[in-house]
């Protein structure tokens, strides 16, 4: 994102983010400034939240546990000083995650290993045996297991990959060295089981002319994401860059106008993981960070959302991809300001990969990429299209599936994200992907009785089940339609809407998702019983996520509620039938001639969230 693309208005939730709030608290405790964190308790309490039941953390409330999200938590409480509640529990929920060689994001997901560095440094930092830690020094066929498994990851070059299946295909990122090195970290007393020498020589060698650090042979530019996770896994090595005084340099000549840092040149905010990573580059090249520590200081601080929690630049200007895709989704908008919104999400991509970012500066999301592209991004722009379809192409796991972000383990709802975009592309699925491969992905989350689950083994939910049935039928095995008017009549919830466990508490997202499936199969939209669930989630401040919810769920929600009224009210309008409002079987997004608006008759997007 160029300087100039980065002050195009997207739209703003003015809400804190989990990853943010985690990079601001530990820049602030490398920085010995962890008493100048704001509103500490409010924080504190916005990271509690995210807690689950079963001990672990979720991306946001609601949502199921992960890893990722796990270890955001409990290090940012730590270095908030706040005690963790219940650490035996969240220790148990870690160990739900073991695959039998490594670690899965979720219980059942495959091993790789962005899961597997989340897992082992959340394990290590818990309180050891007396927790349950999979760390606990009388496990050591466990520790064999895991050793063998990182020592797979090293591929013919030398760098490690995401998975074993990565490394076997050459594919090595220096993320993946990182996370691989720091989780072989967390297990006490174990030498490496790496060439470390060809370790280090690969990681070197993707030290860039200018001293920063690039992601892979591959990448386009240098960045400060990069520079971190290479300068990071060399010191946990014992060693450092080829030419540490000009990686240095290289870190401090990105110092914005405050003073706090940019990711890479030619990119204008200075915003909390470019500080994050700035800090911890020096940090690991044995550099002392007082020069720095003040500036840095005062633009986290600026950063702070009223009420607690961080985001990733100033709150009144951080836009998202969803929120903005949403707004610019919505029939409301008008076409001045969905031409902007549209610039603005085309312009949220990194240099080095074809996807959109949730927030600019992050990785390429295959969620946030798909709500993009149905807003209508990249329409006129092939080259950005064909880019977008090549970086789907090469996110397919070994498995089949997709994961939201590379070398993320694969599930359902990032896997039927992916074909979904490739078919708003016009990209044929068997051209892009290994469509056996994706079918047989497909198949490993089967239930018995024609149900799936988001991962294997994960109980079986309505969303999961119309999701497998959207990539099945975009790769050629399609369902019949009879198999999906049974699994929506068993979430049928009779006073309204569709539940994603069970028949008794409806939600708006499998509500939405149970009309998009009806739109696909040819099946009639009952416009009674959709306005009875749609009635039951209107609030004063906007569309609930589910009746139970006091309050309006935010500019998502909004969409949603809007789009289904949208289909509601023309399956019940002058010359529409109870079928009119789902639309005909091809679904098709609208992001066409008028602008992105929804069409009336030409079916709902499938916009997936969870």
């Amino acid at each position: 994102m160029t300087g100039a693309a980065a002050r195009a208005l997207g739209a703003v939730t003015g809400e804190p983010d989990l990853w943010c709030t985690y990079a601001a608290t530990r820049t602030l405790a490398w920085l010995d400034r962890a008493d100048t964190a704001a509103a500490p308790g409010a924080t504190a309490d916005y990271l509690l939240s995210r807690r689950n039941h079963d001990g672990g953390y979720a991306w946001s409330a609601g949502m199921p546990s992960d890893a990722w999200a796990t270890f955001y938590c409990t290090q940012a409480l730590r270095d908030l000083g706040h005690p963790l509640p219940a650490p035996e529990r969240t220790a148990r929920w870690l160990e739900s995650t073991w695959t039998g060689e490594a670690y899965g994001m979720q219980p059942g997901q495959g091993a790789e290993v962005w899961a597997t560095h989340f897992t082992a440094r959340t394990a290590a930092s818990l309180a050891g045996p007396a927790a349950g830690s999979p760390y606990a020094g009388s496990d050591r066929s466990r520790h064999r297991r895991l050793l063998r498994w990182l020592g797979e990851l090293q591929g013919p070059d030398g760098g490690l990959g995401w998975t074993p299946a990565d490394a076997r295909h050459g594919r090595a990122d220096v993320r993946a060295c990182y996370y691989g090195v720091l989780a072989w970290a967390a297990v006490p007393g174990e030498p490496p089981p790496w060439d470390v020498g060809r370790l280090v020589a690969w990681l070197r060698a993707r030290q860039d002319a200018s001293g920063g650090f690039r992601f892979s042979p591959a990448a386009e530019v240098p960045c400060m994401w990069a520079t971190y996770r290479a300068a990071g896994a060399l010191a946990a090595l014992g060693a450092t860059a080829a030419e540490p005084e000009r990686c240095v340099e290289w870190v401090l000549r990105l110092r914005g106008a405050s003073g706090a840092f940019v990711r890479w040149e030619e990119y204008a905010v200075e915003d909390v993981w470019a500080s994050f990573c700035a800090v911890g580059s020096l940090r690991a090249l044995g550099v002392s960070t007082d020069a720095v520590a003040e500036a840095v200081t005062r633009r986290i601080t600026a950063l702070a959302v009223p009420g607690g929690g961080y985001t990733y630049r100033e709150p009144a200007l951080a836009a998202d991809a969803l929120t903005t895709a949403a707004l610019a989704l919505d029939p409301a908008t008008g076409p001045g300001r969905r031409a902007e919104l549209v610039r603005w999400m085309e312009a949220c991509r990194l240099p080095n990969e074809g996807g959109v970012m949730y927030m600019p500066g992050r990785g390429a999301e295959v969620r946030s990429t798909l709500w993009a592209v149905a807003a209508g991004a990249f329409a006129g722009d092939p080259p950005a299209r064909a880019g977008i379809a090549d970086w789907l192409t090469a996110l397919q796991n070994d498995d089949g599936g997709f994961g939201y972000w590379s070398g993320r383990g694969s599930d359902l709802v990032s896997t039927a994200s992916a074909v979904e975009t490739l078919r708003l592309l016009g990209t044929p699925v068997a051209r892009a992907v290994d469509v056996r491969a994706l079918v047989r992905f497909t198949a490993s989350c089967a239930h018995p009785g024609g149900r799936f689950g988001q991962v294997p083994g994960a109980p079986a939910s309505l969303r999961s089940t119309l999701q497998a049935h959207r990539v099945l039928a975009a790769a050629g095995a399609p369902v019949p339609a009879a198999e999906t008017a049974s699994a929506l009549q068993a979430h049928r919830v009779r006073g309204g809407g569709f539940a994603n466990e069970g028949d008794r508490l409806p939600d708006l997202l499998s509500t939405y998702e149970a009309l998009v499936a009806l739109g696909r199969a040819g099946l009639p939209v009952d416009s009674g019983h959709l306005g009875l669930f749609l009635k039951a989630v209107d609030r004063p401040d906007g569309t609930a996520w589910s009746p139970l919810a006091p309050a309006g769920g935010g500019p998502l929600a909004a969409l949603l509620g809007a789009l289904l009224r949208r289909t509601a009210d023309a399956a019940t309008g002058p010359g529409g039938d109870a079928g009119a409002g789902s639309a005909a079987a091809d679904g098709g997004a609208g992001a066409g001639a008028d602008g992105g608006r929804i069409r009336t008759g030409a079916g709902l997007p499938a916009l997936t969230l969870s």
